[in-house]
């Protein structure tokens, strides 16, 4: 029981901050960069760049919160949680390594990412041993 209610406090979480980023990228993108003093001008392309992932980030974190109330989704919510915190919070990294350190926020984003990836994969984990396939 006490798996259960990890679980699902970790599918919350994680579809909820999914739901928002991509929430704010999608709908108003400029408003949420200006909040690490990002610019985005008035490139048209550049506005369609940042929507796009904006709406696979509010899809990937309605999939994520529909493994709460759908068990059979449970499984596929984690993966795509796991994987998706890991490989924003990785690329973060790489792009530190490549291009320097960027803001304050973003930094701590980077980091915020990987502890969820993290949570993700240890409830991943915990959900295969009580649910083998």
């Amino acid at each position: 029981m006490q798996n259960l209610k990890t679980q699902r406090g970790v599918l919350i979480g994680s579809g909820a901050i999914a739901i928002a980023v991509g929430s704010g990228l999608l709908f108003s993108p400029e408003a949420f960069h200006a909040l690490n003093g990002i610019d985005l001008g008035d490139n048209v392309s550049l506005m369609s760049e940042i929507r796009a992932p904006g709406a696979g980030l509010l899809a990937s974190g309605l999939l994520i919160l529909s493994g709460v109330f759908v068990s059979r989704l449970s499984f596929a919510a984690l993966v795509v949680a796991m994987l998706l915190y890991l490989s924003y919070g990785i690329s973060r990294f790489y792009s530190m390594a490549l291009d320097g350190l960027p803001a304050d926020g973003i930094i701590f984003v980077a980091f915020l990412e990987i502890a969820i990836g993290l949570a993700c994969a240890f409830t991943l984990q915990r959900h295969l041993r009580t649910h083998p396939y």
